[in-house]
């Protein structure tokens, strides 16, 4: 089984990228086991704008900084696994046991000129980075493992086209095992797969340009992921508020197939509302577990069935205390069923543990900044094989690492 990551709000085609709300978190200690938290404050969810950075290289060298309370050793988990696509593999359950602790100084691993806004992560078997840059870049980096200098593998950094060797906002990547590369390509309605390194893209879901909630249209893809065997791609068509599964083999213009939502954005249990990260493992569980930015909650579906459960905040109320979450982004499950969520208007990772709606704060201080204890605009987050954590800043342009305890 393929290792991964995964893991915009609401957005319409005028305006891509998205600038969060500035909503205030009282954020939960990480050391508390269980911790329960006063009525919400609700914060705006997101909206979009883009930012105008400009840069032509494909190959540059990331800045490594590391912060000072950063030496804890690091733990090894018994598999590794780090996606919203794939569970994250921990050889104790992190809610039972101390071992559940991060640390709370972030290490930075990229910042460069030519790195823009971060949208997903993705970490392979291999503990291979591969990082979504959804803005003027319109690019995925890859970044091997104990290497500082990160390659472009798709599209052309300032280029945002509909050519197929191009992607105007991609939104996330998934690296098979067969090394193949998906990209969800969102202003270009498809997903694109660059099959041996190749750097120009097939259309295997989606029509080019052609945007539309047919089964063989998508809307707006986010984020996306396969099935244990990576037999079937699941996309998460945000703006068409439902989820789609299509063959490996699939090429563009075939139909797809409903899983979840469909209906019209709401936050009733029948409907998604921009949803947006998404975790499917069959081996793990039956259900497709995604997050809603615009209803600020986490779901989970059975395949085709026509509602869903409420997994984590509370629907259709942004806040910040324990129990709820502002335009929840990128998200991971792990083998023990507990939730990991880049909960971006609160510039914090919350973590669930199974069936508890109290979150707990493992990294973010729940207050904007760029220093090493705080975020702006977490989207992606991934896990490697030691169960260190990476979180993808979109607002601050960097990927940041914490070491598990």
């Amino acid at each position: 089984m393929p290792n991964g990551n995964k893991v915009t709000s609401m957005i319409k085609k005028t305006s891509k990228p998205s600038a969060k709300s500035t909503s205030t978190s009282s954020s939960t200690t990480i050391t508390s086991t269980r911790k329960t938290t006063s009525s919400s404050t609700s914060s705006t969810s997101t909206s979009s704008s883009s930012t105008s950075s400009t840069s032509t290289s494909t190959s540059l060298t990331s800045s490594t900084s590391t912060s000072s309370s950063s030496t804890s050793s690091t733990s090894t988990s018994s598999s590794s696994t780090s996606s919203t696509s794939t569970s994250t593999a921990a050889s104790v359950d992190p809610c039972m046991s101390s071992s559940r602790l991060w640390n709370t100084t972030g290490i930075t691993v990229s910042v460069w000129s030519g790195l823009t806004k971060v949208s997903g992560l993705f970490i392979d078997s291999r503990d291979t980075l591969f990082i979504t840059d959804q803005s003027t870049s319109s690019v995925v980096w890859k970044l091997l493992k104990n290497t500082t200098t990160a390659t472009i593998v798709a599209g052309v950094s300032g280029l945002r086209t509909a050519a197929a060797n191009n992607l105007n906002y991609p939104q996330d990547a998934y690296f098979d095992s067969k090394q193949t590369l998906y990209v969800s390509d969102y202003t270009n309605y498809r997903i694109q797969k660059y099959i041996n390194g190749s750097t120009i893209g097939i259309t295997m879901a989606g029509i080019t340009g052609s945007s539309g909630s047919a089964l063989n249209q998508l809307v707006g893809p986010r984020h996306i992921t396969f099935d244990a065997t990576e037999s079937n791609l699941y996309v998460v068509d945000g703006d068409g508020n439902r989820i789609m599964r299509y063959s490996a083999n699939s090429t563009s213009g075939n139909n797809g197939v409903l899983v979840a939502g469909g209906a019209t954005a709401g936050n009733a249990n029948t409907q998604l509302n921009n949803p947006w990260g998404i975790f499917y493992n069959e081996s793990i569980s039956n259900y497709i577990y995604t997050t809603n930015a615009a209803g600020h909650t986490v779901m989970k579906w059975l395949p085709g069935d026509s509602s869903g459960t409420f997994v984590a905040g509370v629907s259709g109320v942004p806040g910040s205390n324990a129990t709820l979450l502002n335009s929840p982004r990128g998200m991971i499950v792990d083998t023990y069923l507990n939730v990991y969520v880049a909960d971006y208007a609160n510039d914090r990772i919350q973590l669930f543990c199974a069936g508890n709606p109290n979150g707990i704060t493992i990294a973010g201080n729940g207050a904007t900044g760029s220093g090493a204890t705080s975020m702006n605009g977490p989207r992606g987050i991934a896990f490697d094989s030691s169960m260190n954590l990476y979180v993808g800043e979109f607002d601050n342009a960097r990927v940041l690492k914490f070491l598990k305890l």
